[in-house]
């Protein structure tokens, strides 16, 4: 009888357990990087449709007769926006709007605030019961 011995191919538990283990570490590591990003990314969509607001004012300042932006706070395509932003930040955004100004200011994903008014002013602080964006020292 032959008894030559065979070589068997293939890892081993250890080895399987040590390559599943390094996997594990390396995608934790990646997940909690990218929570940063996310956030990063709610705060580029708040921008985006506070900026689509500030378009939509303009329209509608426009389109009023005689030119107000009393209504910008209850126009149908800026509630959209600023229940989109409500989605975003975690917070509801803050309106105000008379006839000769208006203000909208929600609360960003990662810290702070983000601002727009009738002026074109871009702020960071929240207009409060203001029609301007507040200006910070």
């Amino acid at each position: 009888m032959n008894f030559a011995k065979k070589k068997k191919k293939g890892f081993t538990l250890i080895e399987l357990l040590v390559v599943i283990a390094i996997i594990g570490i390396l995608a934790a590591i990646v997940l909690v990087s990218l929570s940063g990003a996310r956030s990063k990314a709610n705060d580029a969509r708040i921008k985006a449709d506070m900026a689509q607001i500030r378009s939509q004012a303009e329209i509608i300042y426009d389109n009023s007769t005689p030119n107000s932006y009393a209504n910008v706070c209850t126009d149908t395509n800026v509630v959209k926006l600023l229940a989109d932003v409500a989605s975003q930040s975690g917070s509801t955004p803050t309106c105000n709007s008379e006839d000769d100004d208006y203000c909208v200011s929600s609360q960003l994903k990662t810290s702070g605030y983000y601002c727009v008014d009738s002026t074109g002013t871009i702020g960071t602080s929240d207009c409060g019961g203001a029609y301007a964006c507040p200006t910070t020292p």
